[in-house]
Order: C-alpha cells, then structure tokens, then sequence
C-alpha cells in the first residue's frame, strides 16, 4: 500500500488518467464505431470532466491538505456518476420512465411544425442499448467503474488525512 506521500504525488496524475481512459472509451466509441450517445450517455461525461478538472488543479496545488480535499470532491463526483449511470441502467431495463428528454420530440402544434420535426435527425433513446459485453450495457459498466473510482478516491482522501 502506498506510503501519504506517493499518494499526494501521484493523486492529480491518477485522477486524470482515471477519468480519460472512461472519456476516451465513450469517445472512442462514438466516433470510431459510430454508437450514437443518448442525453444520459452524455450526462455520464459530465463527471469524468469535473474530475479532470480537479486532477489538474491538483497539480498546481501540493498542500497535501488541498490534495486531500480534491480527493473527496473526485469522490463524491464519482459517485454522483455512479448515481447518474445507475440511473439509465434503470432506464434501459425498463425499471422506470426516464425524466430527461431520451428520444422525445418537440411539441407539433402545426403543419409546419410537423414538417420540421421529419426533417431532423430523431434523438437516441435512452432505453436503447447499442453495444453489451456478455450481455452488460456501457451504462452497467460505468456503474461499476465509478463506484470504484469514487471509493480508490475515499480511500487516498482518508490516507491523506495525517498527511
């Protein structure tokens, strides 16, 4: 187990690789295979980009006292993560009715409004699953990496707290 000081060394580096390597799959996905991301795929991005925010201020602050606070907010936006890809994991099984706009159109109200709408591209449902490994959704498997990013990152703010 790493001794506090390699934690404060190596928490701003960890925080980045550990949210680029997630942001780079979905990129990777979408723009290299062509899987069209619904609004809580992109929703699930938000997070990973706080925390690369935070690993990059990490860098710039070496208070380990400031670490151990970027530490906890890596954390909590991991979680808050693992709550929002839980959230469409619950969507696509069919657990519940998605509150965000997933493949909803707007309102017609006149013909010419109708003929707007046929003219667009519709919006990806959020129920639909695209690609599964052994029969897991992307949106599972965030669920799972996030939780386990947010508790590696419960895990160094603890450690850095006699540091």
């Amino acid at each position: 187990m790493p001794d506090n000081a390699t934690i404060n060394k190596y928490l701003p580096w960890a925080l980045l690789i550990a949210a680029i390597g997630p942001l780079g799959t979905a990129y990777i996905s979408q723009f290299g295979f062509g899987y069209e991301p619904c609004v809580l795929c992109l929703y699930q991005r938000v997070p990973y980009w706080i925390v690369i925010g935070l690993g990059i201020v990490g860098l710039f602050l070496g208070a380990p006292n400031m670490r151990r606070w970027i530490a906890l907010a890596a954390g909590l936006t991991f979680l808050t993560g693992a709550g929002i890809a839980f959230y469409h994991v619950g969507v696509e099984q069919l657990w519940w009715t998605s509150a965000a706009p997933c493949g909803a159109g707007e309102a017609v109200t006149s013909t010419q409004d109708l003929f707007q709408q046929l003219q667009k591209k519709p919006e990806k449902s959020c129920g639909d699953i695209d690609w599964t490994l052994f029969g897991i959704s992307m949106a599972t498997y965030n669920v799972g990496v996030s939780l386990a990013l947010a508790m590696a990152s419960f895990v160094a703010w603890r450690r850095l707290d006699g540091a």
